[in-house]
């Protein structure tokens, strides 16, 4: 049997400022979700970690636990996998006060 993927483009050319989320994704049909978030400039300022959030309904969320550290160059690619997320997943940042990232982020599903 083939499996079903599927690559889900979340933020492209973005910028990142203080509180950032992706958009929310249904996904309760996949086993497994990759996120990678790539800069596409050089950040300025720190950059902390992205993290997994989930949700019951798409609208209220919380923290799932995976968690990875934002690119800090240019180009440069992050990646968290998850298992076990439920149906509603989404990434968030956090990031400092004068910090900021454009980004690609890209779900992908199986």
């Amino acid at each position: 049997m083939l499996r079903e993927s599927s690559t889900i483009v979340l933020a492209r050319n973005e910028t990142w400022r203080g509180d950032s989320a992706t958009e929310p994704v249904e996904a309760g049909w996949a086993s497994e979700a990759v996120f990678f978030v790539r800069a596409l400039r050089t950040p300025v300022g720190a950059m902390p970690e992205v993290f997994v959030e989930i949700s019951p309904d798409g609208m209220h969320w919380v923290r799932e636990g995976s968690n990875v550290a934002m690119p800090t160059r240019e180009n440069e690619v992050a990646a968290v996998r998850v298992a076990h997320f439920g149906n509603w997943l989404r990434l968030r940042s956090v990031l400092p006060t004068a910090s900021e990232c454009v980004v690609l982020v890209t779900l992908h599903l199986k």
